[in-house]
């Protein structure tokens, strides 16, 4: 499942994100509880590909991005739509808590 879930850069975040729901989840390889949210964004993105796509983006690798949204606390979890923010997570989040925020969000 972890190919539905995309790699977002600083170069392809923009246009990723500019139309309908998308799920970024901010995250670092090297913090435990980013380790602990990623299987569930990756279970999530199988259950949600027909109403929102799910996207990560390496905190480390694309840090304009990072810094843009202000992104201080890891695993951040913004939910955009059409490009805007609706909603935003810090911390470890349950499937069931993020399946109904990007519900809220559509």
């Amino acid at each position: 499942m972890a190919n539905k879930v995309i790699e977002l850069t600083d170069d392809n975040f923009k246009e990723t994100i500019s139309s309908g729901v998308t799920l970024v989840d901010f995250w670092a390889t090297w913090y435990g509880p980013c380790m602990m949210q990623g299987p569930i964004v990756e279970k999530l993105a199988g259950k949600v590909e027909d109403t929102a796509r799910v996207a990560k983006v390496n905190v480390d690798e694309s840090m304009q991005t990072a810094v843009q949204y202000k992104i201080r606390s890891i695993p951040t979890l913004l939910i955009f739509n059409d490009g805007e923010i609706t909603n935003q997570l810090v911390g470890l989040h349950t499937e069931e808590q993020l399946l109904a925020t990007i519900e809220d969000a559509s």
